[in-house]
């Protein structure tokens, strides 16, 4: 079987164009400082006590908030990544 599509330039100069490496550091970093932020208010209660009576099986509310916290890093990381790398495209498109 031969290779019939025409020769494309590599994947690589494009993610370097639109910075994606440094946009997903960035987001990263943004992420896990809200997580962090969140799970600190939340779980030494910066903002007053829990008015809830909930109950946290197996491990604990630390452990749920835990969970939640790397779940509300790792959202806010893709977000911020595909909000910075969108800008950056739109930024180069319009330079060409």
């Amino acid at each position: 079987m031969s290779d019939d599509r025409p020769d494309r330039p590599p994947a690589a100069g494009l993610v370097e164009a639109l910075r994606v490496r440094r946009n997903a550091t960035v987001g990263l970093g943004v992420g896990t400082a809200l997580a962090l932020l969140v799970y600190l208010v939340r779980t030494f209660e910066l903002l007053g006590p829990n008015a809830g009576t909930q109950r946290y099986p197996v491990i604990g509310p630390e452990g749920w908030f835990l969970v939640l916290g790397v779940v509300l890093a790792s959202a806010t990381a893709l977000l911020v990544t595909a909000a910075l790398t969108a800008a950056t495209a739109v930024r180069v498109s319009r330079r060409l």
